[in-house]
């Protein structure tokens, strides 16, 4: 029996068997498409956060307040402080950081007109833009002088500007707000950054300047945060050096004690991102053998039952020449062919299924040309390793024996 013929009578047995073979591939097609859909949409995520934190600045470093043990347990509550009088300090003695950008926030209400809205009032410095790169769609950001003179002017996130009913941000351009019940004038609107964590949305809030915030809303000193600006890369380890050395020393720490505050910069949150990228790669992973090992005894089962069924087909066709290679070969070709008519049919639905959900609900996806090959590869190996052994029993038929099966 010559390659083509083998190639047609395998084909012939599972077009004569459409439901079955179906069924059959049911398994496989479950498990590439479940796999491609949620590397699709995890590698989108990963990509759309690298992106947003790679825009942030590579050489940005953000000052929170430590935790402080309270008898042997720290939490929410214990954390240190950090005033003004740190960013204050940072930017009198710091040498080489570029930027200094003190940050404090509170959820307050919102007004305009006849809506209203509750969002995150930001108070920080003049120089916010710069830092955190940010571009607006109109109007200007405040000076330091009005920062100052404790102006009521306001920058509001374009998230805000349509929480607020307007859709033309110009239109909101000198506009009085009111936050909290008193009275800014909005000088800008933000362009759209994107959000880059699920718990905080860059473009739903409101910036005025801070001192504004101290005295006239928050009432407090208190920061959320100071962001650095490093002048390049390579000095982002002095840089973190020398902020460590002054707030050490604004806040009278001993040699012995240790800092009451937190330096990061974007490689940890890059790092973060990796180590979740990888725990998320191993979730795909274990999904995937489990979709593929179910699949792969499916059809090693059914390949099975279709040896019983064709006992006298195989005693037939060994009557009339055909060697135990032929059959074992027939055999194979089939649980081969079902496994990669499965990948490909996974793929399609995958990647069909990762770009309608990526549509439905504002996801990043991107699909891989490797996992779209490790499908492949992955369902040619199932299909040979779970052939192998009905391949075998079929060419291991005595035709003599095959012939007299009822």
């Amino acid at each position: 029996m010559m390659w083509a013929e083998v190639f047609r009578v395998a084909l012939g047995a599972l077009r004569a068997n459409k439901l079955r073979s179906l069924l059959t591939m049911l398994g496989i097609v479950i498990g590439v498409s479940a796999v491609i859909a949620m590397d699709g949409i995890g590698r989108g995520a990963q990509k759309a956060i690298n992106d947003r934190i790679t825009a942030l600045g590579t050489t940005l470093l953000t000052v929170n307040p430590g935790q402080v043990a309270s008898r042997g347990v720290s939490s929410e509550t214990d954390r240190a402080r950090l005033r003004i009088r740190d960013a204050e300090a940072l930017m009198a003695n710091a040498k080489i950081a570029k930027a200094i950008q003190p940050e404090m926030n509170r959820q307050l209400q919102v007004q305009y007109m006849s809506r209203n809205t509750s969002t995150q009032i930001l108070g920080t410095t003049s120089n916010y833009a710069e830092v955190r790169k940010y571009e607006l769609e109109v109007g200007r950001m405040f000076t330091q002088r009005e920062d100052e003179g404790k102006q009521r002017v306001a920058v509001l996130g374009p998230v805000v500007a349509q929480s607020l009913g307007v859709t033309n941000p110009a239109a909101l351009l000198n506009q009085p707000i009111r936050i909290r019940g008193i009275q800014f004038t909005v000088i800008g609107v933000l362009k759209p950054k994107g959000q880059t964590t699920p718990w905080q949305n860059p473009d739903d809030q409101v910036v005025i300047p801070l001192q504004t915030a101290r005295f006239r809303l928050m009432g407090t000193d208190r920061l959320r945060s100071i962001s650095v600006l490093a002048p390049t890369e390579d000095s982002i380890p002095q840089t973190m050096a020398e902020i460590q050395r002054i707030l050490r020393r604004e806040h009278k720490l001993m040699r012995e004690v240790p800092d009451d505050f937190e330096i990061r910069n974007q490689a940890d949150f890059l790092n973060t991102a990796a180590e979740t990228s990888k725990v998320f790669g191993s979730l795909l992973a274990g999904i995937a053998a489990v979709s593929l090992l179910v699949g792969g005894i499916g059809i090693m089962n059914i390949m099975l039952v279709s040896v019983t069924e064709r006992t006298r087909e195989i005693g037939v066709r060994k009557a009339l020449g055909a060697t135990s290679v032929n059959i074992l070969l027939q055999f194979l070709i089939e649980a081969v062919v079902l496994c990669l008519l499965g990948g490909l049919i996974g793929v399609v639905l995958g990647g069909g299924g990762a770009i309608l959900l990526g549509n439905m609900f504002n996801w990043n996806t991107e699909l891989s040309a490797q996992s779209i090959i490790m499908a492949f590869a992955f369902s040619a190996t199932v299909g040979v390793l779970f052939g192998v052994w009905p391949a075998r029993r079929a060419a291991g038929l005595d035709p003599i024996t095959a012939l007299r099966y009822e």
